[in-house]
């Protein structure tokens, strides 16, 4: 039987993709879980510029491939699957060919499905660790590099690198971010964790935060953040919550996934007494 680490604890949890999976690991350690999905991952409305970006992945345009997220890669897949099943085995083909970027060990997961790695790993998982590695391998000039944006993100900081260094880039959003629990529901879960009633709220995702602070009232979100503890998955996400002048507590240290974020709770609050 799982020890109780976390009984009495009531933790928010805004994650949507592997929500159950999340609630269950925090569950099955006696934790109180308040699930509130706050962001819908969906595929792009329109899959035509998907696809067009897809067949000149095909035709072998590129030589450098920048993977941001391991849901970007498989919303490719899907997209390819869901439209034109007869670009997989190029596509897949071309993927082996051509250097791949990795942000973080997600989108490396998602190769490793495929039987592949990257080529260049970041050391540290966020737009400057990838920017980093890049600088430190060198060679972009003449370049031919696509990118894999987080959602529709435009990543200007990636993109002037990039462009600064002579390679020509290329951009494919194969998924959109979208509102999931309703504004009320947001408000609700703001008003408890203002009331001291959440112990902690563990982001997963940038969205997550940014639409925390688009529902509002600022004074709320203010109130509810100076009550709870604030984990974080990586960096990415406390970057996004250094934006709004929050430090999150609680975050894995070299291993950004979900158990490891769970450890981290369990090492920062442990069970209630």
């Amino acid at each position: 039987m799982q020890e109780q680490t976390l009984i009495g604890r009531s933790i928010a949890v805004p994650e949507t993709r592997e929500l159950d999976v999340f609630a269950s690991m925090l569950e099955r350690r006696g934790a109180k879980v308040l699930r509130c999905p706050l962001i819908a991952i969906l595929d792009a409305p329109d899959p035509a510029p998907i696809l067009a970006w897809i067949r000149r992945f095909n035709a072998g345009e590129f030589q450098d491939l920048v993977l941001l997220t391991g849901e970007g890669l498989r919303r490719l897949l899907r997209c390819i699957d869901l439209n034109a099943v007869e670009l997989r085995e190029p596509f897949v083909q071309q993927l082996a060919r051509v250097r791949k970027i990795t942000r973080g060990p997600k989108p490396a997961r998602a190769l490793r499905e495929l039987g592949l790695k990257p080529e260049i790993a970041a050391e540290t998982p966020t737009t400057e660790g990838v920017i980093a590695s890049l600088r430190a391998a060198g060679g972009l000039e003449g370049r031919a590099v696509a990118v894999q944006l987080y959602g529709t993100e435009p990543n200007r900081p990636l993109m002037d690198f990039l462009e600064s260094s002579g390679a020509t880039v290329s951009t494919v959003a194969p998924y959109v971010y979208a509102d999931e629990a309703d504004d009320d529901a947001v408000r609700e879960l703001l008003s408890k964790m203002a009331a001291g009633e959440v112990d902690v709220i563990a982001f997963t995702s940038t969205p997550q935060v940014e639409r925390l602070f688009s529902v509002g009232p600022a004074d709320l979100v203010k109130a509810a953040l100076e009550r709870t503890q604030i984990a974080a998955i990586g960096p990415v996400v406390a970057d996004a919550l250094a934006r709004h002048q929050i430090t999150p507590r609680l975050m894995p240290q070299d291993s950004f996934f979900m158990k490891p974020l769970t450890s981290a709770i369990e090492d920062g609050v442990g069970p209630k007494t």
